[in-house]
Protein backbone atom coordinates (compact mmCIF):
# COMPACT_ATOMS: atom_id res chain seq x y z
CA UNK A 1 0.00 0.00 0.00
CA UNK A 2 0.77 3.23 -0.52
CA UNK A 3 1.82 5.13 2.82
CA UNK A 4 1.93 9.01 2.36
CA UNK A 5 4.48 10.91 3.64
CA UNK A 6 5.92 14.63 3.91
CA UNK A 7 8.25 15.70 1.00
CA UNK A 8 12.01 16.33 2.01
CA UNK A 9 11.29 20.07 1.78
CA UNK A 10 8.13 19.53 3.92
CA UNK A 11 5.67 21.80 1.67
CA UNK A 12 4.15 18.89 0.10
CA UNK A 13 2.50 15.32 0.44
CA UNK A 14 4.42 12.57 -1.15
CA UNK A 15 2.48 9.51 -2.50
CA UNK A 16 5.86 7.02 -3.28
CA UNK A 17 5.77 4.92 -5.97
CA UNK A 18 9.25 3.51 -6.35
CA UNK A 19 8.78 0.08 -5.02
CA UNK A 20 5.97 -0.34 -7.31
CA UNK A 21 7.59 0.73 -10.60
CA UNK A 22 10.99 -1.61 -9.63
CA UNK A 23 9.35 -4.70 -10.52
CA UNK A 24 7.61 -2.85 -13.34
CA UNK A 25 10.52 -2.74 -15.26
CA UNK A 26 11.91 -5.84 -13.99
CA UNK A 27 9.22 -8.23 -15.25
CA UNK A 28 9.19 -5.68 -18.74
CA UNK A 29 13.05 -6.60 -18.83
CA UNK A 30 12.06 -10.32 -18.20
CA UNK A 31 9.36 -10.44 -21.52
CA UNK A 32 11.78 -8.46 -23.46
CA UNK A 33 14.44 -10.83 -22.75
CA UNK A 34 12.42 -13.93 -23.28
CA UNK A 35 10.62 -12.37 -26.75
CA UNK A 36 12.75 -9.46 -28.19
CA UNK A 37 10.80 -9.17 -31.41
CA UNK A 38 7.20 -9.67 -30.10
CA UNK A 39 7.82 -6.87 -26.92
CA UNK A 40 9.39 -4.74 -28.80
CA UNK A 41 6.20 -4.56 -31.82
CA UNK A 42 4.22 -4.11 -28.56
CA UNK A 43 6.36 -1.08 -27.25
CA UNK A 44 6.44 0.79 -30.59
CA UNK A 45 2.76 0.52 -31.12
CA UNK A 46 2.22 1.50 -27.28
CA UNK A 47 4.39 4.58 -28.06
CA UNK A 48 3.02 5.51 -31.22
CA UNK A 49 -0.58 5.21 -29.20
CA UNK A 50 0.88 7.35 -27.22
CA UNK A 51 2.21 10.17 -29.42
CA UNK A 52 -1.45 10.11 -30.71
CA UNK A 53 -2.62 10.64 -27.38
CA UNK A 54 -0.43 13.31 -26.90
CA UNK A 55 -1.11 15.26 -30.15
CA UNK A 56 -4.67 14.99 -29.48
CA UNK A 57 -4.50 16.51 -25.80
CA UNK A 58 -2.83 19.56 -27.22
CA UNK A 59 -3.85 19.68 -30.75
CA UNK A 60 -6.44 22.97 -30.87
CA UNK A 61 -8.48 21.17 -33.69
CA UNK A 62 -8.97 17.79 -32.21
CA UNK A 63 -12.92 17.05 -31.04
CA UNK A 64 -13.28 15.46 -27.98
CA UNK A 65 -14.33 12.17 -29.01
CA UNK A 66 -11.26 11.56 -31.18
CA UNK A 67 -9.49 12.48 -28.08
CA UNK A 68 -11.19 10.20 -26.18
CA UNK A 69 -10.99 6.94 -28.91
CA UNK A 70 -6.77 7.86 -28.80
CA UNK A 71 -6.87 7.85 -24.89
CA UNK A 72 -8.82 4.32 -25.47
CA UNK A 73 -6.30 3.27 -27.55
CA UNK A 74 -2.85 3.97 -25.68
CA UNK A 75 -5.11 2.22 -22.43
CA UNK A 76 -5.43 -0.84 -25.10
CA UNK A 77 -2.02 -1.12 -25.22
CA UNK A 78 -0.59 -0.78 -22.01
CA UNK A 79 -2.68 -3.23 -20.81
CA UNK A 80 -0.88 -5.64 -24.01
CA UNK A 81 2.20 -4.66 -22.26
CA UNK A 82 1.17 -5.55 -18.62
CA UNK A 83 -0.02 -8.56 -19.98
CA UNK A 84 2.91 -9.83 -22.09
CA UNK A 85 5.01 -8.75 -18.89
CA UNK A 86 3.13 -10.52 -16.61
CA UNK A 87 2.49 -7.48 -14.18
CA UNK A 88 -0.84 -7.94 -12.01
CA UNK A 89 -1.78 -6.15 -8.68
CA UNK A 90 -0.54 -2.77 -9.28
CA UNK A 91 -3.54 -1.11 -8.20
CA UNK A 92 -3.99 -1.31 -4.31
CA UNK A 93 -7.73 -2.38 -3.51
CA UNK A 94 -8.76 -0.75 -0.18
CA UNK A 95 -11.73 -1.67 2.13
CA UNK A 96 -13.74 1.16 4.03
CA UNK A 97 -11.83 1.02 7.16
CA UNK A 98 -8.18 1.34 4.98
CA UNK A 99 -9.69 3.77 2.48
CA UNK A 100 -10.76 6.35 5.53
CA UNK A 101 -7.13 5.69 7.07
CA UNK A 102 -5.30 6.62 4.12
CA UNK A 103 -7.39 9.65 3.70
CA UNK A 104 -6.97 10.58 7.11
CA UNK A 105 -3.17 10.46 7.11
CA UNK A 106 -3.33 12.41 3.59
CA UNK A 107 -5.33 15.19 5.72
CA UNK A 108 -3.20 15.21 8.63
CA UNK A 109 -0.09 15.65 6.68
CA UNK A 110 -2.09 18.51 4.66
CA UNK A 111 -3.17 20.24 7.91
CA UNK A 112 0.63 20.07 9.16
CA UNK A 113 1.56 22.26 5.70
CA UNK A 114 -0.72 24.51 6.27
CA UNK A 115 -0.27 25.34 9.01
CA UNK A 116 3.22 25.58 9.13
CA UNK A 117 3.19 28.03 6.13
CA UNK A 118 0.39 30.24 8.19
CA UNK A 119 -2.03 29.75 4.98
CA UNK A 120 -4.90 31.13 5.25
CA UNK A 121 -7.96 29.16 4.54
CA UNK A 122 -9.82 29.82 1.31
CA UNK A 123 -13.16 31.12 1.82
Amino acid sequence: MIRPQLAADGRTVRLPIADRVEPLLDALAVAYAEAPDDLGALLVHHAENVAAVDHAIYGHDVPEYERAMRAATADGSREALLAEAAVAGLDDLLDPDSAISFADRITRLAAHIRHRTNRSPRP
